[in-house]
């Protein structure tokens, strides 16, 4: 039988280090604000749709 090299797992693909890292430059948005907008939005769609 071979021995599997390595001791890593395939699958994560390196999103471990992606999700572990802090970028202080990235644009950081609470889900409460996405959340929102697209409340306002359906809600804005829906009243464009009633009126025309």
């Amino acid at each position: 039988m071979a021995k599997k090299s390595g001791g890593r797992l395939v699958s994560s693909a390196g999103l471990v280090n992606y999700y572990d890292s802090d970028d202080h430059r990235a644009i950081h948005i609470s889900p409460t604000v996405v959340l929102a907008i697209a409340v306002a939005t359906g809600v804005a769609v829906y009243i464009l749709n009633l009126l025309f």
